[in-house]
């Protein structure tokens, strides 16, 4: 294990930020980010050394592979986590726009809707071919109708689904 490897580890475990999910996230980026320095040429590197050269070449190579906006901005703020760990905050801007990368696009503008045609008629499970036609029917996910409840649900002119969160 090289140098950059194993102290952005010893970083990532003193540092417990945020949930058990965003630790492994931020871990498996750094970790990734290591390995593409080191293939970048950066050999004698450690957490402490990070400069802005390395961000530009992280940040050329990302763009190069045409990584989406999402997950160019998720890298970057595991990048600016390790900047300010290690005191060097100031070698990223505070917004992404300045290196260029554009606003999130959350919605694509294309319809997911999938049509059923005649493949219900080869569902042989009952509760599967009337989920199916209730997510068609209303526009409802997967989990919504499976949980549907048709007597709680029918009020006549609309339905109503219940919540299952718990207070």
């Amino acid at each position: 294990m090289d140098n950059l490897t194993h102290t952005l580890r010893q970083l990532c475990q003193r540092n417990r930020d945020g949930s058990f999910a965003t630790q492994a996230d931020r871990q498996r980026s750094l970790l990734l980010m290591a390995r593409q320095l080191k293939e970048a040429g950066f050999r004698q590197m450690r957490a402490i050394s990070l400069k802005g050269r390395h961000v530009d070449v992280l940040l050329q190579r990302w763009k190069a592979e045409g990584l989406s906006v999402g997950t160019l901005k998720n890298r970057l703020a595991h990048l600016r986590w390790w900047a300010e760990k290690v005191g060097k905050a100031g070698i990223l801007p505070t917004d992404n726009t300045k290196m260029g990368i554009p606003e999130r696009r959350f919605v694509t503008g294309e319809n997911k809707a999938k049509e059923l045609g005649d493949g219900l008629d080869r569902i042989t499970d009952a509760h599967v071919r009337m989920s199916l036609r209730l997510q068609a029917a209303f526009g409802l996910r997967r989990e919504e109708s499976i949980k549907f409840q048709p007597g709680y649900a029918d009020r006549g002119d609309h339905i109503v689904l219940r919540s299952y969160l718990k207070n």
